[in-house]
């Protein structure tokens, strides 16, 4: 079954108003108007896109991390993921984060297709699998300081999504798309 999409506005954007603007994020307030004449502001969060990568080795285990998320209040268990750089190739992005955040390298990579977090932010997330995996040096950012990794069966960190133990929405949506690959569900 296919969807269908257009890419047109169904109002006009009358102007742009940039309000705040920090380490490549930004809040606008878009003013639109309808065809009847009636006229909203949006809200919209520029920010870059990231990539989430489910690692699957031959036993099939996989990686979660858990990190606190200040803007939550809590920490969260989530499976390897990050922020691109300005013009990075989604791949490329995953191979670094992969790396740094977990100490793995994989052979094989498949792509499992973009999400969006909510509404309001345009930064896409890009989801692999990544398999055929190999050990190399962690490498974590600064404020990634507090992160523990833990090895579990792909089916444990799949039931612990579908069953509330995460709450990341695009953790959820990569395990899924990752078990549906490996023809898992």
């Amino acid at each position: 079954m296919t969807l269908e999409r257009t890419q047109e506005a169904p109002f006009e954007v009358l102007g742009r108003q940039e309000l705040a603007r920090r380490a490549g994020i930004a809040l606008r307030s878009d003013r639109v108007r309808w065809p009847e004449g009636e006229e909203a502001d949006f809200r919209v969060v520029e920010s870059p896109d990231s990539v989430f990568m489910v690692p699957v080795d031959e036993r099939g285990g996989t990686v979660l991390v858990r990190q606190w998320r200040h803007a939550w209040g809590a920490q969260a268990w989530e499976v390897p993921a990050g922020t691109l750089e300005p013009g990075e190739d989604p791949l490329a992005g995953a191979q670094r984060e992969l790396r740094e955040e977990v100490g793995l390298m994989a052979e094989e990579w498949r792509p499992l297709g973009v999400t969006r977090g909510t509404a309001l932010i345009t930064g896409r997330q890009h989801h692999f699998l990544a398999r055929r995996l190999g050990r190399v040096q962690r490498a974590p950012e600064s404020y990634e300081r507090d992160m523990l990794v833990r090895e579990l069966p792909l089916d444990d960190a799949l039931e612990a999504a579908l069953s509330g133990g995460i709450e990341h929405a695009g953790t959820i949506a990569a395990l899924v798309r990752a078990a549906r690959a490996l023809g898992r569900i």
